[in-house]
């Protein structure tokens, strides 16, 4: 069942915990949106700067590059993909391209995001991510997951829902 997905979600949802484990369950390869950005990106959000969509288009592209590169044997990708726009970009490099939401209640990650260390994304631009989130609609065929469990059973629901198609 080797697939290429998007888990998706704002900053502190839990993506970079979940997705290695997701992509270790399913097979695939593994990567963070993150390491795809320029260090103008980088450093524009250490600065407490919310990128604009002139900073995200070569970032995506290089996501959706990547996410082509793995054909048929897929791939987990965790990028924050908040706007459709940017969802669709995705999946213009990458058709079939699956979408995990990982929602949760902006209290619970603020509470996730005051206790990481050395991110570069300051707790500050939260309400800037919630602001920016389009939730992926029922016509983008999005899997949408409360993050209020433990990673483990995330993980489970993901694949569950995943494997019914």
């Amino acid at each position: 069942m080797s697939q290429a997905v998007l888990l998706m979600g704002v900053s502190g949802a839990g993506k970079s915990t979940i997705g290695p484990r997701l992509a270790a369950a399913l097979g695939v390869e593994y990567a963070d949106a993150d390491a795809f950005h320029p260090a103008a990106n980088i450093a524009k959000m250490s600065s407490g700067q919310p990128l604009t969509d002139e900073d995200r288009w070569p970032w995506l592209d290089a996501i959706g590059a990547w996410l082509a590169a793995r054909g048929a044997a897929g791939g987990v990708v965790a990028c924050s993909a908040l706007k459709r726009a940017y969802r669709d970009r995705l999946r213009q490099a990458c058709p079939g391209l699956r979408l995990v939401h990982l929602a949760g209640d902006p209290a619970l990650i603020s509470a996730r995001q005051a206790a990481r260390q050395g991110h570069f994304m300051p707790p500050g631009l939260m309400a800037s991510q919630f602001a920016a989130l389009e939730a992926p609609g029922e016509a983008e065929g999005a899997i949408t997951l409360a993050v209020d469990a433990a990673p483990e059973a995330v993980v489970e629901r993901a694949l569950l829902q995943l494997r019914q198609g």
